[in-house]
Order: C-alpha cells, then structure tokens, then sequence
C-alpha cells in the first residue's frame, strides 16, 4: 500500500487521552496512526454498507411495484435497453 499523503490534527486533551489508552502496550494497535486508521475504514466500510442496504432496498421496492425488466442474458445488452428507455422517459 502507498502511503500518498498525511494529516496532522489538532485534538482535545480528551479526544488525546482516548487515543492514548487505545494505542501501545497493552492494546490492539501499536500506534495513534494505526489506531485512526482502522477508526477511518470502520467509518468508510460503514458508509458503504449503508449505501449498499439503501440500493437493496430500492431494488425490493421496484420489485414490489413491478417496476422490473426481464433478464435476456446478455447483462450488457439489458443495460444499454434500460439506459436507452431511461434517457427516453427523461426527456
């Protein structure tokens, strides 16, 4: 992995105590940097997931309403129909 750039942060005594108990001897990461780290890819995989659920959601919502196309088995080939019907109905 590339490391492509850094950030240096200001914190609250506070919010420094909470790193510090949760960093070095003793605990699951050997460093504050490592420690954010895996903070920041717990928020992004979070993120993600939400996203993922919102889109299952709308596709069991069209589902519901009937708003489907039946799959030909050529995906690409569906998706260019879709779009194409898509760009129509906007217009």
């Amino acid at each position: 992995m590339k490391i492509s750039s850094s950030i240096n942060l200001f914190l609250t005594d506070e919010l420094r105590e909470f790193i510090d108990r949760n960093t070095g001897d003793g605990s699951l990461y050997a460093t504050p940097s490592e420690f954010l780290r895996c903070l920041i890819r717990q928020k992004k995989e979070k993120l993600e997931a939400t996203e993922l659920r919102q889109a299952i959601i709308s596709g069991y919502r069209d589902a519901i309403s009937g708003n489907v196309y039946e799959f030909s088995g050529d995906l690409k080939k569906d998706m260019k129909a879709f779009q194409k019907k898509s760009a129509i109905n906007n217009d």
